[in-house]
């Protein structure tokens, strides 16, 4: 058995296609949460979004499914990235997807609905234009200071 200390933690390098095969995955299931009202749904995003960020792909259903099933079809190059903004742009997707789930328990659903559009519209610009706005704001905050190089000393913002 595998220590906990192997199976925990997020990859500092990440292959941008497999991360837009993520995104795409979280705007198919936004989008049928959104349409078909299965709000039920929220909290599988939810944990999702949890499971990416404590160990990157290893146990996401949905990461499993774009980096085993679907990437090995595709004749397309590996971009690698650094992993850090990607981890903080699913820590954002996972407080979206966690306070829609609340908002929906609470009977907000109107307020949950907006949650899951503002999540399905930043999934939509990384899974079909390539662009991480979660990775946007992490280097905003690099540059603040807020976040330190140290962090992503791979970075190249």
């Amino acid at each position: 058995m595998a220590p906990v200390t192997a199976l925990i933690g997020f990859p500092d390098v990440v292959d941008e296609v497999n991360a837009r095969l993520v995104a795409t995955g979280v705007v198919v299931l936004g989008l049928l949460v959104a349409v078909t009202d299965a709000r039920f749904l929220l909290p599988l995003l939810f944990v999702g979004f949890v499971l990416r960020v404590l160990s990157g792909p290893r146990f996401s259903p949905l990461a499993l499914l774009a980096t085993r099933v679907v990437r090995p079809r595709l004749a397309v190059h590996e971009r690698f990235v650094p992993g850090p903004p990607k981890r903080f742009a699913q820590s954002v997707g996972a407080v979206f997807t966690g306070t829609a789930t609340l908002l929906w328990l609470a009977g907000a659903g109107g307020a949950a609905e907006a949650l899951l559009w503002v999540l399905v519209a930043f999934a939509s610009l990384e899974a079909f234009a390539g662009f991480c706005m979660g990775c946007w704001v992490f280097a905003r905050l690099m540059q603040l200071g807020i976040i330190p190089q140290s962090v992503c000393d791979r970075c190249a913002w």
